[in-house]
């Protein structure tokens, strides 16, 4: 950069040593525009991610099938008619009949209805269980923490379809014994997350005025701890609901899930199997074809939402 020139008694800058600021409107509205809230930058980032927005909409449509599906057909999910059995997809009974004659179509979304509340109950228990266990054991840390987490690795060792097992022999077969038996270790894995958030937040500023005023440890935690640990959990909810329903399907398939003539999606499954080779191909693929659409359809969502909500990738 050159020395200012001097020329008729006045000193003349060159060009560059002096750069005008030359903002636009549109720029100076954007400067003076107030930040968007976390969750509203989480909803704009979900939003522009076709693939998970379309796995949202999925399970909208499931949600809304498994609730109207069964009200739209004259037929119910227990209705037997022998001389109908087995008929192949028509006008009349749209995913067919099996081979008492029970409508397909009917039975095919009450079986959402059972999959889809065991799935939500499941990852609701584990939010209550995991987040009060795994909040209180990061919170208080030390001796308390150390004994808490060795509960858990029990917990966690223990042999999954072998409990199972001996809860339906305790408790019988059903839908309540299938919710326990998927919560009695399912928190787990919650609870090892908020553990994990919340060692990380306990010594915040925030959170040290806060305990500085007098606040106890339950209002900490619920204040100022689980607010900042909401999109990890989110997150390990959405996961949890299909890893429910395939254990539901799973149990139901090997005879261990809801009993007749109750339908759910593993029944169906398990029942279809055993004709697939006699050319009814209907029974087994519209519960497997369910199954896989929920799965896709949560895991999809769960990962658009924890990007959404991972405050690095922040606007």
């Amino acid at each position: 950069m050159g020395l200012p020139e001097q020329k008729e008694g006045k000193i003349q800058a060159p060009d560059d040593l002096f750069v005008p600021l030359r903002e636009s409107s549109a720029d100076a509205e954007m400067i003076a525009k107030p930040s968007i809230s976390y969750w509203k930058d989480a909803w704009l980032r979900l939003s522009g991610n076709k693939l998970s927005m379309s796995g949202l909409v999925m399970l909208i449509l499931l949600v809304t099938m498994a609730i109207i599906g069964p009200m739209i057909t004259p037929y119910s999910y227990e209705h037997q008619v022998l001389t109908e059995g087995n008929l192949p997809p028509s006008f009349e009974h749209w995913f067919g009949t099996d081979n008492l004659g029970r409508d397909m179509f009917t039975r095919t979304w009450n079986g959402a209805r059972i999959s889809l509340f065991v799935g939500f109950m499941a990852a609701i228990i584990d939010f209550l269980i995991g987040v009060a266990y795994g909040g209180f054991s990061g919170y208080k840390g030390g001796r308390v923490d150390h004994f808490m987490m060795r509960i858990i690795e029990i917990l966690y060792g223990l042999p999954y379809l072998l409990m199972v097992i001996l809860l339906m022999v305790v408790m019988g077969p059903g839908l309540f014994t299938i919710i326990i038996a998927l919560t009695v270790t399912g928190w787990v894995g919650m609870a090892r997350i908020v553990r994990g958030q919340v060692l990380q937040l306990k010594n915040a500023e925030h959170v040290l005025a806060s305990r500085t005023f007098g606040a106890s440890a339950s209002r900490v935690i619920r204040k100022n701890l689980l607010p900042n640990t909401m999109g990890p959990i989110i997150v390990q909810m959405t996961l949890t609901v299909p890893t429910a329903i395939f254990a539901e399907a799973f149990l139901s398939f090997l005879g261990l899930g809801v009993q007749a003539p109750v339908a759910s999606w593993g029944v169906m499954a398990n029942d279809g199997l055993s004709v697939i080779l006699s050319g009814h191909w209907w029974r087994l693929f519209f519960p497997a074809f369910f199954i896989s659409l929920t799965m896709f359809a949560f895991n999809v969502l769960g990962d658009g939402l924890q990007d959404a909500l991972d405050p690095k990738l922040r606007r």
